[in-house]
């Protein structure tokens, strides 16, 4: 398996040609790098003018590896190739480097890059990326690669710390500054200097810099101490949904929960994150906190409420479980309402904790919940109301992931373990480890409440002096009491207010939407999104308007299914180019992608919009498949394929968007997505029209 790495962006509040200058002193051999031995220069060109020098090294390291290990691999040292490409006009560096031993075995690739600061021209950046693809090793393939990682990870740590040595030693010397390359006033041709064969000047065709750029302060600042490989982690899955959800991209603290929760793992903490960025766009999750004002039952007896912060700055939430009706709640309210409030406080607890990250000066990326049991008893185990419990726990796992830093149980009574057993099976382990239980009055001795909450601010309820607007609960009168068809209709309106639908599509059987347009110019607009599979987008216009599917047709072949449904408006005896006619090129939209666009319609008529499966081609006549395709192409779930969408017409005179159609934006989650700081944001604007 290939090992990939990216850096974040380092910032050297020097100019660029002072680094420079401390860069040099690290060859032939730095005292910093024990493991870096020797180096010797074996090609070098520069130009005439001075302003471009490329120098190739061999450069000799002694691994930290067991001698058993070198013993068997029959080597003392590794050598490897750098190639540092200097352009003094440009003001870069770029470095490129590889394995030269058991190059048929490890392949290591590595790409520096040091530019001038784009907002201070007297700054230098630099950020490197590497990847490491172990073939075989004698059997120890997997020992090979904890000890690159290792040896990696530890040379990344020194790199910022190798250049300001140097440049104190610099400034000892009495050197603080060094000019700019200016041009000569005559240019002789250029010179060259050969090794031991030809050299090409590698910064052509370097590897671009990262185009999304994190500075390494700014991740300290906000996001707090990640290791290299962390931060690589965070990069590489922001850049993925830079690129797939072109336009606004959850912010850096999002993320980063989400890569947390499962262990750094780009591809699970990928797949959990993007069902989650569609439910909250499928449900207006965003805006919750601004649209949905909670009934007046919740306000009176939700005994629950935020309550400054603990010790480390977290905000902290206190909920008197033991004193709320949880089941006067459900009858008076259902399940879902009681869910959305529960939405709406962890919303607010994403809020709280950036408000906290000012003001305390360091990252807050989670919450303390106080729950107080005193009161607990068999009410609150009535079975529609645990349930409800469960299904809260469930979508707030799903979508919330390490938004909990503790979690303070007080006062458990007899009862607790029979409700424990039946929640703790839902609760992830990592989050279970966040629990700390106390039964009676032992929150009061040592390792108590003390130790996690100032005296100053322990609520009154629980024998401190802060007065705590939390409601204290109480019974639901029965009169709030709604039938079960009531809490039904209510449910169903609470969760279906959203605009998009779903669909399902199918090998054979595309999902069409029909849009008829009186007036010509005027302006379709679509915002859909591919939660599952790879489908093609097209546009279609027909004079003709199509017959509306048959019902029985459709359910014959099991079409629809409980998780979207499937139209077919097209005939299969209508001829493109003499029954309808395509409006606009095909475009082919990945699994994961959010895409947005418009048409603007030259004829009146009818217009189908076509979700349609993408099949892969069996070969290609220049490049092979790509890897990730060939998988996909094996599995059972790949022949359907499901699409979130929403459609609107609207006058050209009144459209604010983009006047393109298929050359959409791929949007993200605007609540999700504002700007943190001006280091982290590519500043590309969405064109998402409203």
């Amino acid at each position: 398996m290939v090992q990939k790495y990216q850096s974040p962006v380092r910032v050297y509040k020097h100019p660029f040609e002072l680094i420079m200058a401390a860069y040099e002193r690290r060859f032939p051999t730095c005292p910093l790098i024990p493991m870096f031995v020797a180096s010797d220069t074996v090609n070098e060109y520069k130009s005439e003018d001075g302003a471009i020098h490329v120098i190739e090294r061999r450069c000799k390291l002694d691994i930290d590896a067991p001698r058993l290990l070198k013993k068997i691999a029959g080597v003392d040292y590794v050598y490897f190739v750098q190639k540092n490409s200097l352009n003094r006009r440009e003001r870069t560096l770029h470095i490129e480097a590889y394995n030269e031993t058991f190059s048929n075995r490890v392949i290591i690739n590595e790409h520096c890059c040091y530019t001038v600061h784009p907002d201070n021209e007297d700054w230098t950046c630099f950020e490197q990326s590497a990847s490491l693809d172990i073939k075989s090793f004698f059997g120890f393939e997997s020992t090979v690669e904890k000890i690159a990682m290792k040896q990696y990870t530890s040379n990344i740590k020194k790199g910022k710390e190798i250049i300001e040595y140097y440049l104190k030693q610099l400034e000892e010397e009495g050197i603080t500054f060094v000019p700019r390359w200016t041009p000569p006033v005559a240019c002789k041709s250029e010179s060259r200097i050969m090794g031991r064969k030809g050299l090409k000047l590698p910064w052509s065709s370097v590897v671009s810099s990262f185009p999304y750029k994190l500075d390494a302060d700014y991740i300290k600042r906000y996001l707090g101490d990640l290791t290299p490989m962390q931060e690589s982690c965070l990069i590489r899955l922001r850049q993925w949904l830079q690129e797939t959800h072109k336009g606004k991209i959850p912010k850096d603290e999002h993320i980063l929960r989400f890569l947390r929760a499962r262990d750094f793992n780009i591809d699970k903490a990928r797949e959990i994150l993007c069902q989650s960025l569609t439910w909250r766009k499928q449900h207006q999750v965003d805006y919750i906190l601004d649209t949905w004002n909670p009934p007046q039952v919740l306000q009176d007896y939700y005994a629950g409420g935020w309550h400054h912060h603990d010790k480390d700055g977290r905000p902290l939430y206190v909920l008197r479980l033991g004193q709320m009706d949880t089941k006067g709640l459900v009858r008076a309210l259902g399940e879902e309402a009681l869910l959305r409030y529960v939405l709406s406080i962890n919303e607010e607890g994403l809020r709280r904790c950036e408000e906290n990250t000012k003001v305390f000066g360091r990252p807050i990326s989670s919450w303390t919940c106080l729950v107080d049991l005193e009161g607990l008893n068999m009410r609150h185990l009535w079975r529609p109301g645990v349930k409800a419990l469960l299904r809260i726990i469930e979508v707030v796992e799903a979508n919330y992931p390490e938004t909990l830093g503790r979690l303070l149980i007080l006062r458990a009574p007899r009862v607790f373990p029979v409700l424990w057993t039946l929640v703790s099976p839902f609760i992830d382990d990592n989050t279970r480890k966040k629990f700390l239980i106390y039964a009676g009055n032992d929150y009061q001795g040592p390792g108590g409440l003390l130790d996690y909450i100032d005296k100053e601010i322990i609520p009154d309820f629980l024998g401190g002096e802060c007065m705590c607007e939390v409601p204290e609960g109480g019974l639901v009168p029965k009169s709030l009491y709604r039938t079960a068809e009531e809490l039904e209709n209510e449910d169903i309106k609470l969760w279906t207010e959203t605009i998009y639908q779903s669909a399902s599509v199918f090998k054979g059987a595309p999902h069409e939407v029909l849009i008829q347009i009186v007036d010509a110019s005027s302006v379709i607009t679509w915002d859909f999104d591919v939660c599952k599979g790879d489908i093609v987008f097209n546009i279609f216009h027909s004079k003709r308007a199509p017959q509306p599917p048959k019902k029985d047709s459709l359910g014959a072949h099991s079409i629809t299914s409980p998780g979207g449904n499937n139209v077919q408006l097209i005939d299969k005896v209508w001829q493109l180019g003499r029954d309808y006619s395509m409006v606009e090129s095909p475009l082919i939209c990945k699994e994961g992608e959010s895409v947005q666009g418009s048409h603007v319609t030259r004829w009146p008529g009818f217009y189908i919009l076509q979700w349609k499966f993408h099949s892969m081609p069996a070969c290609a006549t220049t490049n092979l498949p790509r890897v990730d395709d060939v998988l996909a192409s094996l599995q059972v779930s790949s022949h359907k394929c499901k699409v979130m969408y929403y459609t609107e017409v609207i006058g050209s005179e009144d459209f604010r968007g983009s006047m393109t159609s298929l050359e959409s934006s791929h949007s993200g989650f605007s609540q999700l997505s504002a700007a943190t700081t001006s280091s982290s944001q590519s500043h590309s604007s969405s064109m998402i029209s409203r």
